[in-house]
Parts: C-alpha cells; structure tokens; sequence
C-alpha cells in the first residue's frame, strides 16, 4: 500500500493539480496500464483466460456496465470484487457530507454548501479503493430506501421540511459514489425495484421519492445472476436487461488441468504437524474428474450446476481421511487411497442436486460417479495388456484384502504376492506404494477383470 496524499483541504488539493476522472475513465485508464506492464488483472481466477477476461476487458474498455451469468462456484463474485484493483489507490472526497463526494464537484445540496462556506479550506480526506465497493445480495425485501434513499423522519421530527433535500437518508448506490456497486442475484430483486435502477444505468441519476432532487451520481454498476433465474423464470425486467451494456457469460473449467490447479490452490489443508502430505497426480485427477462426471450426469440437476467447491470439499475430505489414518496407525506420511474416496459423498452429496430423489439413491448414484472417474484416470495411465500378468495370477485363484485401515507396510507382501505388480509401481515409498496398489487393482476391476466385494471398509479382489 503506497502512502495516503497529504493535501488536506480543497485549496491544497487544488494546488497539487488533481483532476477528477469519472470512475469509469479511471478503472479503464488502470486498467490500460496494468495491460502495458503485463500486470495480471484477476489474481487467483483460472480457466477464463481466453474467454471471460478478454470480454470483461473490451466491456471496461468501452466503459460499460457489466452483467456476470452464470451457475454458481464460477468465480462470479471474486472477478466482481478484484475490479477494485483498478481504481486509483487513494481518492479525495470532501469530510463531512454523508456520501463520498468529490471536492471539485459536490453533487448533494450538504456537500454544495460545505465548499461554498469554507472555500479552498474546505477540508477533504482520502478514501481507500477498498472502500469505495459496495455489494447487496438481492433478496425479495430489499425496498428502494435501501438501494436508493428514503425520507428520514429523524431528520422531519428535527424541524425540517419534507421538501429540504437535507432530509434524505441515503441508500446504498449513493454511498457508493465514485466507486463501484454490485448486485448479487440480480433476478432476485422485485420487479418494483428493479424500476428503480432504470435511471440509475441510463441517466446516471437516482431519484427519491416526490422530491425534486438529481443526484448524478458516479458509481460503476455490476451484477451477476444464475442463467436459470436469469432467462427462463423472466424474473429481469427487459428495460433493465437492455441497459446494462455487457452480459459475459461464466463457466466452469474446460479441462481438468484448471479443476486441479483451483482445487489446489483454494483447498483448506491445514498444517499437518509432523507428518508429511504426498498426493498423487491421479488422485487429484479422479477428485476433478469426479466433479466434470457430475456435469455430464443425468442423475444431477444440471441447472443448479456443479461447482468448483464440489471438487475442493471432496479434495479436504479425501485428505482429512488419510490424515485421520495416518494419525490411528501412527504413520509419519499421509497419502489418499483409493479407499479414501468412498468418504467423500457427504461433501459431495452437500454440493449437488439429484434429479432422483427416493431414498438411498444418492449413495448409488454417487458411487456410479467416482467409479466412472476412477476408471476414466486409470484407462489414460495404464495398457490392459501391460497388466496381463497380473491378471493372470488372479485367475488362478489370487485374492487380496485391502482397505483404508490397512497398514501402508502390508501393502509390500501384496506387491511381492502378485507377479509383474512391482514393474508397474513408480512410487518409492510405502504409503505411496500402498496407493498406486489400490489404483491399479480398483481400475482392474472397473475393467471387469477382477471382481471385488466389499465390507466393514476392506475390499477383496479376486478373479
């Protein structure tokens, strides 16, 4: 954080030879030098690269109020809130008047009548740009007093007029001046309110009530919306859809290697104290394949979506529970198992809709799934007919217990049981070589070439 300005009346900031930007012409104008530096916009954001960045670029360019659609968990909120990042760190507004105003051009009767009393001694104070976003999550009894203004009968009981503007409290989108406001849900506002940003997106002004006030106010407006509320409810008023200037359209990510690196990258692992954390590359691909079966599923309510956070809940879980191994077998390393996946339908089952709703469904249904991930990772990495051998040994009457419980040493004797196993283990520690045994026997088995029967938390494979 750079050092806040020292001008601290309306004459010193004069003499400094401020000048006022709209906030649009300000974040476009950041907004141009952070593209010359080759400075990233959206820190954290992953996936959008070459479809919504580039979009929310040209709508800024163009000075547009932007409409973010999309399912939930596509980063619509956190794209909304780095905006701020684009506002120039520190901005003069006049001390005293109950919204942010701008010295040189007060825009309230209050703020209008401090400049003409005290001149260039008016005092100013510098405002932060994380100070200057505001967002309302839309809900059914959100009133216009609350984006907009009302009469304060505080004020009246004081002795003044309805008619002095100085009554007015002021709602949300005025208090935002110079700033940027964001409605969450969008369709969610009632169409009575949504009457009320019209002039708001259009003339630049609020309007409050009977009272012969303009306030052009100088705020960026952004929205986000879910497309099922958005489009086939009709829940947006058309005048209000038509002003806003851009809809960018969200969504989840394409491929796996960008499921991986957000699940990665926001997944809450805490400190493991003395023990050492090691997953494999191919858990954390069944863990992303998992959530991208989900959206392909007829089993899943597809409008409702299937977030990002399904993968990085189902990551946390897969990890606690080899945490909580390691901790009961007095293991020094953690590694998830293929065993450990069966403990992830709660968090899963937390973050999607089924379309089926009788009882015990889910459990199915989400079973199906971690298989279809399971078998899709396995079938990239491995030939059957690399494995030939070991299904061989299967067939001639091998059975093998595993399971969660199962201590990673135990797993050496099943490597040495099963001829040409050791040839097909990269891993180079026990719990590591513990984990690639159950891959390659669980994606055997989705192969139907072994079966498998499972109890109490172990798992027996046979031919």
């Amino acid at each position: 954080m750079s050092s806040q300005p020292t001008a601290a009346t309306l004459g010193e900031l004069k003499a400094s030879g401020y000048a006022t930007k709209p906030v649009k012409e300000e974040i476009r104008h950041n907004l141009i030098l952070k593209l010359s530096r080759a400075e990233p916009l959206f820190p954290g954001v992953m996936g959008y690269e070459n479809t919504v960045i580039p979009q929310t670029i040209n709508a800024i360019l163009g000075c547009q109020d932007i409409i973010f659609l999309g399912e939930r968990g596509q980063a619509k909120s956190r794209i909304v809130r780095s905006l701020t990042s684009l506002l120039d760190e520190w901005t003069p507004i006049l001390d005293g008047t109950e919204i942010p105003e701008d010295p040189l051009h007060p825009i309230t009767k209050a703020g209008q009548d401090l400049v003409a009393e005290h001149g260039d001694a008016t005092p100013i104070r510098w405002l932060h740009r994380d100070e200057r976003y505001g967002e309302k999550l839309a809900t059914p009894d959100i009133t216009i007093a609350d984006i907009i203004g009302e009469v304060d009968p505080i004020k009246v009981a004081e002795g003044r007029y309805l008619s002095d503007e100085l009554t007015l409290h002021y709602g949300l989108v005025p208090r935002m001046n110079k700033g940027i406001f964001a409605i969450n849900e969008l369709p969610d506002l009632a169409e009575r309110i949504q009457v009320g940003l019209l002039n708001l997106l259009e003339e630049r002004d609020v309007q409050i009530r009977g009272h012969k006030v303009r306030l052009p106010v100088d705020v960026f407006i952004l929205a986000t919306a879910n497309p099922e509320d958005y489009t086939n409810r009709g829940r947006i008023i058309t005048p209000l859809k038509d002003r806003y200037g851009a809809q960018i359209r969200t969504h989840y990510p394409e491929h796996i290697e960008q499921e991986i690196d957000i699940l990665e990258q926001e997944a809450n692992v805490l400190a493991l104290s003395d023990y050492k954390l090691t997953v494999p590359d191919f858990m954390k691909e069944i863990i992303a394949e998992v959530t991208h079966h989900a959206r392909r599923s007829p089993d899943i309510n597809q409008r409702s979506g299937v977030s990002v956070r399904a993968s990085i809940a189902n990551y946390e879980v897969m990890v606690a529970n080899a945490y909580r191994r390691a901790l009961v077998l007095n293991e020094a390393e953690v590694v998830p198992r293929i065993s450990d996946l069966e403990y992830i339908a709660p968090s899963f089952q937390g973050k999607v809709e089924f379309e089926a709703m009788e009882d015990g469904q889910e459990d199915k249904i989400t079973q199906r799934i971690v298989q279809a991930a399971t078998k899709k990772v396995f079938d990239a990495r491995h030939e059957l007919e690399d494995l030939a051998p070991i299904i061989e040994s299967f067939n001639d009457g091998l059975a093998i217990e595993i399971g969660d419980a199962v201590y990673a040493e135990d797993y050496q004797s099943i490597i040495d049981k099963i001829p040409g196993l050791a040839e097909r283990i990269t891993a180079d520690t026990a719990s590591t070589k513990a984990c690639d045994v159950e891959f390659i026997l669980e994606g055997l088995h989705l192969n139907k070439l072994l079966n498998k029967h499972a109890v109490a938390g172990r798992s027996t494979y046979t031919g």
